[in-house]
Formats: C-alpha cells, structure tokens, sequence
C-alpha cells in the first residue's frame, strides 16, 4: 500500500508540509510506503475544461503537460492520497485548486481512478479561514467516491511564520491521530 501527500504550499518543508509529514511517519510507522510531493517551484496549470480527458480516458490530462500531470500519475498509483495546503484568503492555494481541478476531471473522465481510495485534506492555517480550505479538498474526495477517514479535531495546524506549527501540540496530536486512523482504514480496506 501507499500513500503520496502533495504539499500545495510555495513553501518547501514549510508549515504545510510538516504537518503532511507527521501523518506520513504514523502512516511509515504502520508499514505504508509513502511519497511527498512539493508543489514549490513547480508549475501547475488550471484546468482548460477541454474534455479531451473524456474523449482518451486514458488517466491523464490531455490539455495541458506540466507538472500537474505527474500529480495525476502519482494519485493514480496511490491507494491514498493526502492534500495539504495552507490557508490563502480562506481558502486552497491556486495551485492546490489548479491540481483538484485537474485530478477531479481526470478522475471523473475515469471513475475506477479514485473510487474508494482513502483520502485526507490537511491545512496549515495562521488564523482562520482552515475549514473552507478542508471542504474545498474534501469536495474532491466526496465526487470521486473516496473515502475520508476522520481524527480527533480537524485537520489542521496554526503557524503563521515557517516552522512556527511544530508548536501547535493540538494539531500536532491530530495529525499523527489522522495518520494511525488512515492507516487502519486502508488495511481494513485492503483485507
């Protein structure tokens, strides 16, 4: 089994992806191969709405080849798929968004794609603004009939200058709970 987490953030091993990494460690923990995707100096486009997807459906987007094609291929091959992002005006990063739009397409073009993977939304959030952010990835999951495993608060950590989240204990506390709780449910799924 395997879980890729992609850090939406303009920031390597910033806020976002550390707390990505401790869901991954409790996922590493329990035997899971994992992968973390950094979404910093990359470029990712928006969707075109070309449909070209619909016509090939052959997993991949067939608008546009950056790097959010490489994204795609990862969570195809994934049985779980983290998205992090920290928090811009309420919401996802544009680039978080350019990849949910793609994935969600791509996978909808192909509805077997993300069909009951396990899947999990993270933000990292200097105030306010982390549940828009959460439901704005969990929409993706919902449509592609993934499957959302919970934790015990929501999955997110406050810090606004880099590093500042390994502070926050609670969301700390949450996302290794989110980690233990994704790993049961992908091998309950499994078996």
């Amino acid at each position: 089994m395997k879980v890729v987490a992609f850090n939406g953030s303009a920031r390597k091993d910033g806020n976002t992806a550390i707390l990505l990494e401790r869901v991954l460690s409790e996922l590493r923990a329990e035997g899971i191969e994992t992968e973390l995707i950094q979404f910093a100096g990359k470029k990712i486009h928006g969707c075109t709405a070309c449909m070209k997807c619909r016509e090939t459906k052959d997993h991949r987007c067939a608008g546009l080849n950056d790097f959010g094609n490489e994204c795609i291929a990862a969570a195809d091959a994934a049985d779980g798929i983290l998205i992090g992002s920290p928090v811009y005006f309420s919401d996802v990063t544009a680039e978080t968004k350019a990849f949910i739009d793609r994935l969600g397409y791509v996978g909808r073009a192909n509805p077997e794609m993300l069909r009951r993977k396990v899947g999990a939304g993270v933000a990292a959030v200097r105030r306010a603004g982390a549940i828009h952010a959460l439901d704005t990835i969990n929409h993706l999951f919902f449509i592609s009939e993934m499957i959302v495993p919970g934790s015990s608060y929501w999955n997110l950590g406050i810090g606004g200058a880099a590093g500042s989240v390994e502070s926050d204990e609670e969301g700390l506390r949450t996302m290794a709970t989110l980690g233990v709780n994704m790993a049961w449910l992908m091998k309950r799924l499994a078996s």
